[in-house]
């Protein structure tokens, strides 16, 4: 039952997530933590910093994470670990290939219809709302980022959106450097 759950879970994720990992964080969030508790927040947390030091989408790596420690638990066999985090690994990335498949032929022959420009237009700003919401749900009180943080990201994206000939990487290091410094 675990492994279907694990997947079902996933795969859901999978066929509703939309803008990369960060701005599923939240649904994974809420299937892994709130609704069958296969992790606890600080796990959660632990969970994202991994993902993000090691190589490949955040999603997938937390999918992963997720799987082997779910069943781990349950199982208490790292062979049992490995295959659950194989399926939830696959559950998530399952839909992504199904749609591209099926909606590929379609997507090129009408890719210069009104309509469908229209629809990707409109999807900017809800990527932009749920990767704000992902930001929210990291903000607890054992993770809540500082007023001096705030700072440095505002005052980067004030210098990036006002001044146009600033390079990113160069805003990115300046931040680290102003962190190391302030903290």
């Amino acid at each position: 039952m675990l492994f279907f759950q694990l997947f079902l879970s996933f795969f859901k994720i999978g066929i509703f997530g939309f803008g990369g990992g960060y701005a599923i964080l939240s649904m994974i969030q809420h299937e892994v933590c709130v609704k069958h508790g296969w992790i606890d927040v600080a796990q959660f947390s632990d969970m994202i910093a991994i993902s993000q030091t090691t190589p490949g989408p955040i999603s997938i790596n937390c999918a992963t994470y997720t799987g082997y420690i779910a069943t781990y638990s349950v199982y208490q066999s790292h062979f049992i670990g490995i295959l659950g985090s194989l399926l939830a690994s696959l559950a998530l990335c399952l839909p992504s290939i199904i749609l591209i498949l099926v909606v590929l032929n379609v997507l090129f022959k009408y890719r210069k219809n009104k309509y469908v420009k229209n629809i990707f237009a409109m999807l900017r700003p809800v990527v932009v709302g749920l990767i704000f919401s992902a930001a929210i749900v990291l903000m607890t009180p054992e993770n809540f980022i500082d007023y001096k943080s705030v700072i440095i990201c505002a005052a980067s994206f004030l210098i990036l959106m006002f001044v146009k000939k600033v390079n990113p990487i160069f805003l990115i290091i300046l931040s680290g450097i102003v962190g190391y410094f302030i903290y």
